[in-house]
C-alpha cells in the first residue's frame, strides 16, 4: 500500500513530518497516534518511534475535519462507537469527555486522541486454517469458534476465511458459499461508503455498525445466507441469534477471546453455547506466533465431548 492516502487527512505541519518518517523507514507502519500537546507516536512492525512534533488541539480537530469529510455531524454514529473508517479501510480510533443520555454514548466532546490503524489485508492468512473447518464429505463447513488471547491474529484470519469459502476454493473443488457477515466494528469488510475496502469474496453480504445479535438476525431473515459470520462474541444476545442461525439450518463461524478452553468458559454466555455442543470445531490460534493454530477441538457427537485433533 501507499501511505499518500492517509497523509492527506493531516494538518501540513503534521504530513509533513511524517513523510519524512515514511521515507527514512523500511517497517510495517501499523498505528499513527495523535495526543494532545503532546508527541506524534508511530507504531510500527519493529517497536515504534516518538517524534518530536507534538500535536495542537487545533490539528486534532482538523484531522478530524478531514477524517470526517467536513461534516462531522454525518458521522456522529461511528464517532459514538469510538472510531471511523476511511477509504482503504483505515480505522481511526477517537477519545475524548464521553456524553451519556440513558445509559448510551450520544456523543464524545472534547475530542483529544486520535489513532490511525493502518488496515493491511493478508491474502493467504486462512491457509494453515482452513482444512480444520472444510467438511468436504458435504461441501459445507463445521460449525467453528475461532478463539485466542488478543493480538493473535483472529480478525485477519476471519477475514480470509471469509473471501476464500465466499470464492470458493478451485483446488479442492469446493464450491463458494452464500455468506451473510456481521461486521460490528468495521474491522472484517471495511466498508466506506457502501463499499468494501477488503477482499471479502463475490457471495458476501455485509452488515457493518450493527449489534451482532441484531445483525445476525436481520441477515437471516433477509439474505438467505448459507454461512453467517460475526467477530468476537461473548454476550447473551449472541448466543441467542447464534441459537436462531443453527436452527435454521445455517452454518456459522465466529471468534472469541480466550488462550484455552477454560478461558473461554469464564464468561457465562460462551460456556452455555459450548455446552449445548453447537460448535463442532473450537480451534485455538497461537498467541505467539500470528495466525498459527495451537489447538484443535473436535466434538464426539457419539460422547458428546470435545476430543483435540
Amino acid at each position: 500500500m501507499t501511505y499518500n492516502e492517509i497523509l492527506r487527512y493531516f494538518p501540513r505541519r503534521i504530513s509533513t513530518s511524517l513523510e519524512e518518517v515514511f521515507k527514512q523507514t523500511n517497517y510495517v507502519i501499523e498505528e499513527i497516534r495523535l495526543r494532545t500537546e503532546r508527541p506524534i507516536i508511530i507504531k510500527h512492525s519493529k517497536g515504534e518511534e516518538i517524534l518530536k512534533t507534538t500535536v495542537s488541539i487545533n490539528e486534532i480537530l482538523e484531522t478530524l475535519q478531514h477524517i470526517c469529510d467536513n461534516s462531522i455531524y454525518t458521522y456522529q454514529n461511528q464517532i459514538c462507537n469510538g472510531f471511523v473508517t476511511i477509504k482503504g479501510g483505515h480505522r481511526i480510533g477517537i477519545s475524548g469527555s464521553v456524553v451519556q443520555t440513558d445509559g448510551k454514548i450520544s456523543n464524545i466532546n472534547y475530542i483529544s486522541n486520535l489513532n490511525f490503524r493502518i488496515a493491511r489485508q493478508i491474502i493467504g492468512a486462512s491457509n494453515e486454517i482452513l482444512r480444520y473447518l472444510i467438511n468436504m464429505e458435504e461441501n459445507s463447513i463445521y460449525n467453528t469458534l475461532i478463539a485466542s488471547s488478543p493480538g493473535a491474529g483472529k480478525t485477519t484470519i476471519l477475514r480470509d476465511v471469509v473471501r476464500r469459502l465466499s470464492d470458493g476454493i478451485e483446488q479442492i473443488n469446493f464450491k463458494g458459499k452464500t455468506i451473510s457477515l456481521v461486521d460490528e466494528r468495521g474491522e472484517i469488510a471495511a466498508v466506506y461508503k457502501g463499499v468494501p475496502q477488503n477482499d471479502i469474496g463475490v457471495r458476501t453480504d455485509v452488515m457493518d455498525n450493527v449489534d451482532k445479535s441484531i445483525g445476525m438476525k436481520l441477515l437471516i431473515r433477509s439474505m438467505s445466507p448459507e454461512i453467517i459470520v460475526a467477530d468476537e462474541i461473548g454476550k447473551d444476545e449472541d448466543v441467542e441469534a447464534i441459537n436462531y442461525a443453527v436452527c435454521s439450518g445455517i452454518k456459522g463461524i465466529f471468534t472469541a477471546h480466550g488462550g484455552n478452553l477454560k478461558e473461554l468458559q469464564l464468561n457465562p454466555a460462551i460456556s452455555k453455547i459450548i455446552n449445548k455442543h453447537i460448535f463442532e470445531r473450537i480451534i485455538f490460534l497461537d498467541k505467539t506466533i500470528k495466525g498459527k493454530v495451537k489447538t484443535v477441538y473436535a466434538l464426539d457427537k457419539i460422547n458428546n465431548e470435545y476430543v483435540t485433533i
